[in-house]
């Protein structure tokens, strides 16, 4: 699969939800229900939430070349060289050809002062917690969040760069 890593832009927008919906809905069928995924979904990937996302983060996406295959959302780095990987999210038909990777390694090189990356990942999402392993991330801590109603384990992960 060919594809390039670029900065997100406006034109980007409309696709980025739609993977955001794909994905999630993929990812977290048995494990969130529908209904808390779509009002998550929409106040996460709102219009008014993408703007903010690209006037006020990192955002990378993923390009074949007819369509976005996925995207990162990394944090401004904090005083300490913090950022969260806010979301990594790709069409899963794109899963498994490197895109995930390049989209990491976007974020690891092109991102001034970075020195760790934190993540929050649901126990559950296999595909999340095994990408996130395999690329060195560390298990910090594990909790119960309450997610609309629903009782999740979430787990923090960090990988320091």
């Amino acid at each position: 699969m060919n594809f390039t890593i670029r900065k997100m832009t406006n034109e980007d927008i409309k696709q980025v939800q739609s993977i955001a919906k794909i994905s999630w809905n993929a990812t977290y069928e048995g494990i969130i229900p529908e209904k808390i995924q779509n009002n998550f979904l929409a106040m996460a990937y709102s219009d008014e939430m993408m703007q903010h996302r690209l006037n006020q983060s990192f955002m990378y996406v993923a390009e074949t070349e007819t369509e976005l295959a996925g995207f990162a959302n990394f944090t401004p780095v904090d005083e300490n060289g913090l950022s969260e990987l806010s979301a990594i999210y790709l069409d899963p038909d794109c899963q498994n050809r490197g895109v995930g990777t390049a989209l990491l390694h976007e974020g690891i090189h092109n991102i001034d002062g970075l020195k760790e990356i934190r993540l929050e990942v649901e126990k559950e999402n296999k595909i999340g917690t095994e990408f996130y392993n395999a690329k060195g991330f560390e298990v910090v801590e594990e909790y119960d969040e309450d997610f609309d109603g629903h009782i999740l384990k979430t787990v923090i992960m960090k990988l320091e760069i």
